[in-house]
């Protein structure tokens, strides 16, 4: 168990793959070599020492042989040792010459064989970005090993399903920017063409409601350009130490008297001796106010919104709950994407751009922060909470 577990470790890393192929190459030469050394060796000396036996220089040795011709020091004993040598010699040149050539051939199946293993995944990955390049962007590629290249398949496929994401994002985006502007502007201009044809008198209500849309585009416009400075992280952040209680009393003393009127009853629950935070006053303030505000909207009367602020492990965490309409399980990965909304025409008739919270997340991920939301189901609340770093 543990010598097959060692195994599949050692094969999963691409470095130890690509020492065990040259190993391989160089075993498989080396094989080979000593195969066709062996297969060939004896019968090209067999056959080269046959032709030397019967040339015309052996033929010579042998008419010159005498009783005494033969001897180990005698001159026809050395020459026939040079003979034999250079017959020798002959024959493991050629089984060397067909023996490297062999080996040659067995090296370089081995290799290709190798490189398409290591090189094959490559190719894949540069034709799958090449088409996503093209905009292809469900494009993937299938990992078939556990290695190096493995991991970058599956980082690959991982980059190919965000960008297909930020596409449709994109192009999500735009609709629904064209959808929230048509609202204001088809308002002012049916109004506008009213009074062009005198089929509507001038009167201070009328000019309110054209003053109200053209507010609500206004601020549409300035909502989409903050998120697209918070999504292109070029938000301007200026750092500083702030009391925790300073920064819920003001956002306390903005709200208090919208949650009186609304009905609703408002509470806050500080833990005692809260450190202070290291985040930009303002954005801080910006996102308490945009979760109280949407707890404000979507908390029907009679109901309640307590804010609870607790100090946690060099953070300081602020939750917003409710008693409100809640958020359904599948809408709570989406909340904090730019125009979702979990009910779609109450929220435009509360006036609500569907950005805010996508605003917030940007604002409080800048300040080194969390942010999450949690329901318990439709119609039983919500809480949305964020944290700030605690300042050294």
């Amino acid at each position: 168990m543990r010598l097959a577990r060692l195994r599949r470790r050692c094969w999963s890393n691409l470095g130890i793959k690509l020492f065990g192929s040259y190993l391989v190459i160089v075993g498989a030469g080396m094989v080979t070599l000593l195969i066709v050394s062996e297969l060939t060796a004896r019968t090209l000396f067999e056959l080269h020492f046959a032709r030397m036996m019967s040339g015309e220089t052996m033929q010579g040795m042998k008419g010159m042989m005498g009783p005494m011709g033969m001897g180990p020091t005698s001159p026809m004993w050395r020459a026939f040792d040079v003979a034999v040598e250079d017959t020798f010699r002959t024959a493991m040149r050629q089984v060397l010459f067909v023996g490297t050539g062999a080996a040659l051939v067995t090296a370089i199946g081995v290799s290709l064989f190798v490189t398409g293993r290591v090189v094959g995944p490559i190719r894949r990955l540069a034709m799958a970005s090449r088409r996503i390049a093209s905009g292809h962007y469900a494009e993937r590629v299938a990992p078939d090993s556990h290695d190096e290249l493995g991991e970058l398949a599956v980082s690959f496929n991982d980059m190919a399903s965000s960008l297909e994401a930020a596409e449709r994002r994109r192009l999500d985006l735009i609709g629904d920017v064209a959808h929230e502007l048509r609202t204001p502007v088809t308002t002012l201009e049916g109004y506008l063409e009213e009074l062009l044809d005198e089929q509507l008198a001038p009167s201070p209500e009328l000019w309110a409601k054209l003053h109200g849309e053209a507010g609500r585009l206004r601020r549409l416009i300035d909502d989409l350009q903050q998120l697209s400075r918070a999504e292109a992280r070029q938000l301007s952040i200026r750092f500083d130490t702030m009391s925790t209680d300073e920064l819920v009393r003001e956002a306390v003393d903005h709200l208090a008297p919208h949650f009186e009127e609304q009905g609703l009853r408002f509470t806050t629950e500080l833990e005692p001796d809260l450190p202070a935070v290291r985040a930009d006053r303002d954005r801080a303030q910006q996102v308490l106010v945009n979760l109280l505000t949407n707890a404000l909207r979507y908390t029907p009367a009679p109901g309640s919104v307590d804010l609870r602020v607790r100090s946690l492990d060099r953070e300081v965490e602020l939750v917003v709950a409710d008693t409100g309409i809640g958020i359904a399980a599948e809408d709570l990965p989406h909340i904090f994407e730019r125009f979702y909304r979990v009910e779609k025409s109450r929220s435009r008739a509360l006036g609500g751009s569907g950005i805010g919270l996508t605003i917030a997340k940007a604002l409080v991920e800048a300040m080194g922060g969390r942010i999450w939301a949690e329901s318990d189901g439709p119609g039983r609340g919500s809480r949305f909470g964020f944290t700030l770093p605690v300042a050294a």
